[in-house]
């Protein structure tokens, strides 16, 4: 990653497939959404994958198993092995397992993925506060997870048994809407004790380095649909970052995007893996990509030409992105975005 604040996304000669040896991709809302494969996502890591790239797929997801992941993806037609499936437990997981004598029993707080990573690291989950445990973790349980799970954890955090969450993501996806995330589930027992976890998931260290323990790679590409989670990671972990539109990032969120959160690259969709970067350059006081030139005007950002959308953005994204400096642009961008149907 280069050094300093991005002010623009970065262009590339090559497809991004051939630049990185692994790509670490985010599921909901890339590679695919209320259990459907998104539009182009099994052709596009078909081809990267052929191409020589490893695929390996990165969620704050603790409530199911790498194996459980694995057979979905397979199902949607990606063919996934169980090994090439890192998720926010498994960094929970060892987080915990340097921390607590080996053995040691585990108060779980969530699902199946959670008590598959722990006894991974040779831990031993447990129900309640009364089994005596070294520690307590939470991880997303799904909708039917008792209230009283939250109560046993909260005895034990009173206690003084240190406290682990797999993630604190306050929503998730779900085929009907956004429904409470793990982050929520924390919040409670928050709340009940006054405490404060260590957490692993995305965008802290340990979800990064767990990813690059188990895939090995050397030149890895974080690809991702959410800013604070996906991008900042990348950002906190110092590799490159792929934003795709296909989740929950806006046009306008990207451009007020403070430092942490500008990605290197930003594509439509995972066709991205497969094609170059177009170069964006300066032009007196504005920016050009492609048949676009923005420029930051007096409250407003304002864009001029005609072409791809997708290079108009980028053109916005780096005056929005000099302007703001380390901060997070406030300009106007509601009437550029519109012109580029965005």
């Amino acid at each position: 990653m280069s050094q300093g604040v991005r002010t623009r996304p970065e262009g590339s000669g090559q497809p991004l497939s051939e630049v990185y040896d692994t790509a670490l991709l985010d599921l909901d809302g890339v590679v695919y959404a209320g259990g459907h494969a998104i539009a182009h996502a099994v052709d596009s890591l078909a081809a990267a994958r052929s191409g020589g790239m490893r695929l390996a797929y990165v969620t704050n997801n603790a409530l199911r198993t790498p194996d459980a992941v694995a057979g979905h993806l397979t199902e949607l037609g990606i063919p996934t092995g169980a090994d090439d499936v890192i998720t926010s437990a498994q960094a929970v997981a060892r987080l915990i397992g340097e921390q607590v004598p080996a053995g040691a029993r585990v108060l779980v707080v969530g699902g199946e993925g959670l008590r598959v990573a722990l006894r991974e690291r040779g831990l031993v989950p447990v129900e309640s506060a009364d089994d005596d445990p070294a520690a307590v973790v939470q991880g997303y349980g799904g909708p039917d997870l008792p209230w009283g799970r939250f109560a046993e954890a909260s005895y034990a955090v009173r206690r003084g048994v240190p406290w682990f969450a797999s993630n604190t993501d306050l929503t998730i996806p779900s085929g009907r809407g956004i429904a409470p995330g793990n982050g929520a589930a924390v919040e409670v027992v928050r709340i009940a004790t006054g405490a404060e976890p260590q957490v692993a998931g995305k965008p802290l260290p340990p979800m990064h380095r767990e990813t690059i323990l188990r895939t090995g790679a050397e030149r890895p590409l974080v690809v991702g649909d959410r800013l604070d989670t996906d991008i900042e990671g990348a950002f906190n972990g110092g590799v490159d970052s792929l934003l795709v539109l296909t989740g929950v990032t806006d046009g306008a969120q990207l451009l007020a995007a403070p430092p942490q959160h500008r990605p290197t690259y930003v594509d439509a969709d995972l066709r991205g893996l497969l094609a170059g970067q177009p170069e964006i350059t300066r032009e007196g006081d504005g920016f050009r990509c492609g048949g676009w030139t923005a420029t930051a005007g007096a409250g407003r950002l304002e864009l001029a030409g005609d072409g791809e959308a997708l290079d108009g953005l980028r053109a916005l994204c780096a005056a929005a992105w000099t302007a703001a400096g380390d901060g997070s642009c406030a300009l106007d961008g509601e009437k550029a975005l519109a012109r580029l149907g965005l």
